[in-house]
């Protein structure tokens, strides 16, 4: 589980295919591997990877062809910048809200424009995942959790204070960058329990 709290930015070094599926090599000076060992998770751009091998300042990571499939994973190559965080630990502040590292599918950024000292940015999401999006919910976008300020169909926005601009690779979005979307997992839950006895039959 992860917060949605960023803790650095990385950068994909090596995306290497291998007979169907992908190793990652991600590099960041800005975290610290220290503590990280094989087997751990980090969330890259909201999807959780496991810790295959650690070369000192990154780690390598194997992504599977589901993942390939529901995430921007495929769209990546070397140089490509992504937001990175240590899974949660009993001490982690959970200063987000519960994220699980699984994403649920892609959207894509349709407007951008400067709303003050913030940006303002109107995301479209699969027509599927909209009944999950709620006004001033919570929505994982590259695995940055966020606060959804409007909604209009599959379309939302949000308002992107300058510290996180900085801090995330949100601040190199533009209109077409497709984006890595989880609901929240709330949400989610209760619609499940919400059909009872049914649930079994679907």
């Amino acid at each position: 589980m992860f917060t949605g709290i960023i803790e650095a930015i990385g950068e994909v070094v090596v995306c290497e295919p291998r007979g169907g599926d992908v190793r990652l090599r991600v590099k960041s000076s800005d975290l610290d591997f220290s503590e990280v060992q094989l087997g751990d998770s980090i969330a890259t751009n909201g999807v959780c990877l496991t810790v295959v091998d650690l070369p000192g300042d990154g780690y390598v990571a194997d992504v599977s062809a589901e993942s390939l499939a529901m995430t921007t994973i495929s769209d990546w190559s070397a140089g490509t910048l992504v937001n990175l965080e240590r899974a949660l630990t009993p001490k982690t502040r959970l200063g987000g809200h519960m994220v699980s590292g699984h994403v649920d599918d892609v959207g894509e950024v349709v407007s951008r424009h400067p709303d003050a000292r913030s940006e303002q940015f109107r995301i479209r999401a699969p027509k599927a995942l909209a009944k999950y999006i709620a006004h001033k919910g919570s929505i994982t976008v590259d695995g940055t959790s966020l606060t959804v300020n409007k909604v209009e169909g599959a379309e939302f926005e949000l308002n992107i204070v300058p510290h996180t601009l900085e801090k995330t690779v949100i601040g190199s979005y533009q209109p077409g960058t497709r984006v890595n979307l989880e609901v929240d997992v709330i949400a989610r839950y209760l619609e499940r329990l919400l059909l009872g006895d049914k649930a079994a039959e679907v």
